[in-house]
């Protein structure tokens, strides 16, 4: 309970129980003008109510204002969840948005990529095939030099293991000897 709701019952229970201990004093008719004309009643009675009519106004206009701003409240809470889901639909196109187009660069990435890829085992394929051709002249060229070492060697071995025949001049007379 509220402190303005604990001092409205306290006075309204000061009221009551003045009320109560003065009854007889506001129950007694006196005469009292009304403005066009006089009128006996009991002045204290009208008084109460008219301060029980007062009450009850306040009360009715406090439900009135609490209710007014209920229904304001529930209007405020409605809109700013519409607004919310706005928000929200706009983030996750936002995020559709972004993921496509880091897809989208993903894709051209892997592209320049494969490419290069394409390009590097081209010009591998390209090295190998002239190392390979390198390396059949050079056999080719080994091959031959020790062909020509072999010839040379072959000569001087039959050179050396030929045998060695003097040629002198024939002597007069004599047979050559066999």
């Amino acid at each position: 309970m509220g402190l303005r709701t604990a001092v409205l019952l306290v006075v309204v229970l000061l009221i009551a129980a003045l009320a109560a201990l003065n009854w007889g004093l506001l129950a007694t008719p006196t005469v009292m003008s009304i403005g066009f004309m006089q009128v006996t009643a009991p002045f204290g009675l009208i008084m109460l109510g008219l301060t029980a009519l007062l009450g009850i106004f306040f009360v009715a206009y406090v439900v009135y204002l609490q209710s007014s701003i209920l229904l304001e409240t529930r209007r405020h809470t409605k809109e700013m969840q519409a607004q919310r889901d706005l928000a929200d639909k706009a983030e996750a196109s936002r995020f559709t948005e972004l993921r496509t187009f880091l897809e989208t660069q993903e894709n051209t990435h892997m592209a320049r990529n494969a490419e290069r890829h394409a390009a590097l085992l081209a010009r591998i394929e390209q090295l190998e095939t002239s190392a390979r051709a390198r390396a059949e002249q050079t056999d080719n060229s080994i091959a031959a030099h020790m062909g020509q070492l072999e010839d040379r060697f072959e000569r001087r071995a039959a050179i050396v293991a030929a045998p060695v025949v003097e040629t002198q001049p024939p002597a007069v007379g004599f047979p050559p000897a066999v």
